[in-house]
């Protein structure tokens, strides 16, 4: 059973990955790697871990939802400052 941060974090990818018209957002992760979805088609959510396809090649990422730290929104393909 996820526990209530890994369900906040499904809650808000579901959300940035339903939004219409789509916008492009950062996931960042606990080892400051951070990973760009430009496309919700190539992203796949299960219970504990998202799914990312990169376009035009055979490379994926599974990153568990507990190592997710942040969901940043995209301005012009670019993540704000901070």
């Amino acid at each position: 059973m996820p526990n209530q941060d890994e369900g906040k974090t499904s809650d808000t990818l579901r959300e940035m990955l339903d939004h219409d018209p789509f916008k492009p957002f950062r996931i960042v992760t606990s080892a400051g790697v951070s990973f760009v979805v430009r496309d919700p088609h190539a992203v796949a959510l299960t219970q504990s871990e998202v799914f990312i396809a990169q376009p035009n090649s055979d490379r994926r990422t599974f990153i568990p939802l507990v190592h997710i730290v942040n969901v940043d929104s995209m301005i012009n393909g670019r993540a704000p400052r901070r």
